[in-house]
């Protein structure tokens, strides 16, 4: 299978060529079945750019649907066992997709609300605005191995405070918004590279290959190319294609070393506490502090802690002495440095480090 391609034709026909496991994430933006009646007017009765192409109708919600299990079904099967899939939505389409996801097998992760900061107005004023749209992250399945999510490197581009599922991006506006040859916009529903960019960010690693099986003109490609990933776009439409090659083409990608991103402690080599001991960072006798340094445990040999009648793990003891239902020790005790104090977790990363040597 070569990655960095986009392969022309029907979804379902090409899904079915691609070998089983070869995928490490799918993102897919397919056809909401808007269900439109007739003309959208503004105020002035100009005519809104409404999605109302052919590859958007279908006969019923049961064509809908079986089509729907279809592509899902085959992207399950692409997925590698550690791998995820993104689908986005509206309130049209995005609760039989859900439904049809969990049919299948997989485990759902998040729904992500996309509010969209400069959304098109209800111009008929018979409903609300609508100013979002729904995307799901799932995992192949609830027994799956480890999926990857970059948490540390989400909360780290959201200013240290942890990422929510409501995220709010501007639409697909400006330059950004491709045109064609009369200067319309040529894809009813572009979506934001900034979108691709976050949902890439979150849950890739550099070199995986992200599959999206509708591809139109090649936002998920471009996202792929600036951020070190590959990828297979399946498209149907000729004039969609053309566009999404010139737009790849022109992508410059971000340096390998400017690629990394925050790591996660979870996914680093446990040190238990008492491996400080042993390794005599810590001695036997030494005096643990909270962090204002008005409470105080002693270390013992065996890597546990001693305050008053209390005993245990440093998580344990820190717990106690607080009241507290749970404790993470290693960021409450702090040892005396020729600086202060400091957290106990400097210790384990200086441990970490050597081991990594």
């Amino acid at each position: 299978m070569r990655a960095d391609t986009i392969i022309q034709g029907d979804c379902l026909e090409e899904l079915k060529k691609l070998p089983d496991a070869s995928v490490d994430l799918v993102f897919a933006d397919p056809p909401y079945n808007l269900q439109l009646g007739g003309e959208l007017l503004r105020p002035d009765n100009s005519k809104v750019d409404a999605v109302d192409d052919d590859w958007d109708r279908f006969a019923s919600f049961e064509h809908y649907d079986a089509f729907t299990r279809a592509w899902l079904a085959e992207c399950r099967r692409v997925l590698k066992d550690d791998g995820a899939l993104w689908v986005i939505g509206s309130y049209h389409n995005i609760f039989r997709v859900g439904a049809a996801l969990q049919d299948l097998g997989f485990w759902l992760l998040n729904d992500i609300v996309w509010r969209k900061s400069n959304p098109m107005p209800n111009f008929k004023g018979t409903r609300f605005a609508n100013a979002h749209e729904t995307l799901i992250w799932a995992a192949k399945s609830r027994g799956a191995r480890r999926y990857t999510f970059n948490y540390d490197a989400l909360k780290t581009a959201n200013d240290d405070i942890q990422m929510r599922s409501d995220w709010t991006l501007p639409l697909c506006t400006g330059e950004e918004r491709l045109k064609d040859e009369t200067g319309a916009k040529a894809h009813p529903t572009q979506k934001p590279e900034a979108l691709l960019h976050r949902v890439i960010l979150a849950s890739t690693r550099p070199g995986d290959v992200i599959l999206d099986p509708f591809f139109g003109t090649g936002t998920t490609g471009a996202a792929a190319r600036r951020l070190g990933r590959r990828y297979i776009g399946i498209e149907r439409e000729t004039q969609y294609v053309t566009l999404a090659r010139q737009r790849i083409a022109q992508v410059q990608p971000i340096a390998p070393e400017d690629l990394e991103v925050m790591g996660s402690k979870k996914s680093e080599p446990r040190v238990p506490f008492g491996q400080i001991v042993e390794a005599g960072l810590l001695r036997p006798g030494d005096t643990l502090w909270c962090p204002k340094g008005q409470r105080a445990a002693r270390v013992r040999a065996d890597g546990s802690l001693v305050a008053g009648d209390l005993s245990g793990s440093i998580h344990k003891v820190g717990a106690m002495v607080q009241s507290a239902p749970a404790c993470n020790g290693w960021t409450y005790w702090h040892f005396r440095s020729d600086r202060g104090l400091a957290p106990i977790d400097v210790l384990r990363s200086q441990v970490r480090a050597g081991m990594a040597a």
